[in-house]
């Protein structure tokens, strides 16, 4: 199963009032393997940065004077997006900005969450650990990641911490994963065999016995293998010990 981990910045808190992405950082899982083919994107939003949105992530305008404008790259996202479950943590604030930002390069544009999957962590967070703080930073202190990078939010960065987290969620990479599915393997074969043993209680096993050929190359087998050790053959001493009897 292909997955990306997905993370944006952007100029604010609403894209109702206008506000607009200025960085994407995608991080994918290939059967719950990291594969190190991530996207990292920054976005000139043509409008002003909020001086709250900078204090979290540090993005100012003059950094992206130089940045693609979103319909420049939608394709690139939207190519790579393609077939994949979305991991995203607090999902809802993320898909309303690629959906606007989308719905503005193709009013058609079909909503991300309905037309892919989407697993949300922070309501995945909430119903593991009710009652607990569930932000990225509290995820990772309780899975002993280390996020000591993470003075700024940041896009790509954020979706790294994210993917250690999601899979410490939902119990490591794929090595952890194979050993389940193995065990559950061997378990299914252990009740099949059972299964079909009491199905045939009570019936006599049925006794294919070795034809002339075959006994006969199994004793030139065994005269092989005492030619070999020096050690007299089993079966001529048992059929001498029945004839002196």
């Amino acid at each position: 199963m292909r997955q990306i981990v997905l993370d944006t910045e952007t100029t604010g808190l609403e894209p109702a009032q206008g506000h607009r992405i200025i960085e994407i950082g995608c991080v994918e899982l290939a059967d719950r393997r990291l594969t190190g083919n991530d996207l990292h994107l920054y976005i000139h939003p043509d409008r002003d940065i909020d001086q709250g949105a900078i204090d979290v992530h540090g993005i100012t305008l003059e950094f992206l004077d130089d940045k693609p404008r979103f319909h420049e790259i939608a394709e690139t996202l939207t190519d790579y997006l393609a077939g994949a479950e979305l991991i995203i943590h607090n999902a809802p604030f993320d898909l309303a900005f690629l959906n606007h930002e989308l719905r503005l390069v193709d009013a058609g544009h079909t909503a991300l969450e309905e037309r892919q999957s989407v697993i949300d962590t922070l309501v995945e967070a909430r119903q593991a650990y009710p009652g607990q703080r569930n932000s990225l930073d509290a995820l990772c202190k309780r899975f002993e990641i280390d996020n000591s990078n993470r003075e700024l939010h940041g896009a790509l960065l954020d979706a790294q911490l994210l993917a250690d987290v999601y899979l410490s969620m939902t119990g490591g990479q794929i090595d952890i994963a194979l050993a389940a599915e193995s065990e559950a393997g061997a378990a299914a074969v252990a009740t099949a065999g059972l299964a079909e043993h009491l199905a045939g209680a009570g019936r006599r096993p049925r006794v294919t016995r070795a034809s002339e050929a075959e006994q006969a190359a199994h004793r030139r087998y065994l005269e092989m293998l005492s030619e070999a050790s020096g050690q007299p053959c089993l079966w001529q001493a048992m059929e001498a010990a029945q004839t002196n009897g």
